[in-house]
């Protein structure tokens, strides 16, 4: 299913996405991008640039802060004392939005698909900075925030990366 009429922005060098149905934005937040920058190899941790779209959507009906791993709920929930006794863990927390890479060569195919990279728009910790880039490649976003959008967004629903 194709998602008509509605896409979401990313902006790397602002750190916001924006979501935008029949040219209206309906929603803006901040994000978290790579802290390695952006790129599309794999095996790079960096955001992958150019036209995306939603193939699949995980976390409908959990609680925030519910902890993934390989987009399955661990049924942890996160808390700060959970996040101290795991250092350096990255948390995908309450819901996940799955990349697919739509330009052949770019972010599709071979060495440089999103898909097979895994590269999602999620949740994370609250404490997160949102300043600065800082994941591994996703896109984070505040739990409020990505359960909103993840709310906003249908499976097909157009992804533009940018610098």
């Amino acid at each position: 299913m194709v998602a008509q009429n509605s896409i979401i922005d990313i902006d790397l060098n602002t750190q916001q996405l924006a979501f935008r149905r029949a040219d209206e934005e309906e929603f803006r937040c901040p994000v978290s991008t790579a802290e390695n920058g952006a790129g599309e190899k794999n095996d790079s941790f960096c955001t992958p640039r150019g036209r995306h779209e939603v193939h699949a959507k995980f976390g409908a009906n959990c609680a925030a802060n519910t902890v993934f791993v390989g987009r399955q709920c661990t049924g942890e929930v996160y808390t700060p004392e959970l996040g101290r006794l795991n250092p350096g863990r990255d948390w995908m927390l309450t819901r996940i939005l799955w990349l697919s890479g739509l330009e052949e060569g770019k972010n599709s195919g071979g060495d440089v698909d999103t898909l097979k990279r895994y590269i999602y728009l999620h949740g994370c910790p609250d404490d997160v900075d949102f300043d600065r880039p800082g994941s591994h490649g996703c896109v984070r976003l505040r739990n409020d925030d990505i359960t909103v959008l993840f709310e906003l967004v249908e499976l097909g629903t157009q992804v533009t990366i940018h610098e």
